[in-house]
């Protein structure tokens, strides 16, 4: 098992690609906190992992409230020992024209998408340092990297992701620790149940592969970053968009 006796935390966890992250995290031998600000319907998730009932827990947490990240951070080398692995899948949208585009729109995806990257990272790092061979893999995005139309907040913090992962790299790296990224494309979860029909085969026309992403590329992504098959990368953005706009 290629994580077995690591300790991750993958916020964001509780659906979709994260909920996809933490079941084949566990299924790979780690030891994995659920971190997410919605606790609803969590103890049946729970329950229907109980095979891995000692591998893990959840975690209530709000990423854009730094004391809320510390508290969880602490929870979780407390109850696992340390920390090995960090995957920042957290992520909201507040989709709009410029035009229209409300402020507090805009502050609250900066927020919870690139401020809580940073609150998270800055926990955790102690404790990946410790771990001598810690993994930070962050979520950006095919917007953080082309744009996209009525996501100005969302390409933004997107692509300060990348700007971090980069420098983190630069800096962690003499600690042992690798950074890197994943730029997704349209992924089939609930964040694109809004987005017309119309529009979602026009984009499908547009990626070489014909289809949309599901969960589990994005999730055997993660777990190749995390895994020691990946120890010699850092600092890169891997595009995982099925070839999207090629």
């Amino acid at each position: 098992m290629r994580l077995e006796n690591k300790v991750a935390i993958i916020t964001g966890g509780a659906n979709g690609i994260g909920w996809e992250a933490v079941n084949l995290f566990l299924r790979e031998g780690a030891k994995v906190a659920i971190a997410d600000f919605k606790a609803e319907g969590m103890e049946a998730r729970l329950a229907g992992l109980d095979t891995y009932r000692d591998r893990v827990a959840f975690f209530q947490v709000d990423v854009a409230n730094r004391e809320s990240v510390n508290q969880m951070v602490a929870g979780v080398a407390d109850r696992f020992g340390g920390i090995d692995i960090l995957v920042n899948n957290a992520g909201i949208t507040r989709d709009a024209m410029l035009s229209k585009m409300k402020p507090e729109d805009f502050q609250a995806v900066i927020d919870v998408n690139l401020t809580g990257v940073f609150h998270c990272t800055q926990a955790a790092v102690p404790y990946l340092i410790e771990s001598g061979q810690g993994r930070i893999i962050n979520t950006s995005s095919a917007a953080g990297l082309n744009g996209n139309i009525g996501q100005t907040n969302y390409s933004a913090a997107k692509a300060g992701l990348i700007g971090m992962t980069k420098t983190w790299a630069k800096e962690l790296g003499r600690k042992g620790i690798t950074v890197n990224a994943l730029a997704p494309g349209f992924i089939e979860t609930s964040m694109i149940e809004s987005v017309p029909e119309q529009l979602l085969a026009q984009v499908k026309n547009i990626v070489s592969l014909q289809r949309l992403g599901k969960p589990e590329d994005i999730a055997n992504a993660y777990l190749f970053l995390a895994s020691n098959e990946a120890k010699y990368i850092n600092g890169t953005v891997i595009e995982v968009d099925g070839g999207i706009m090629m």
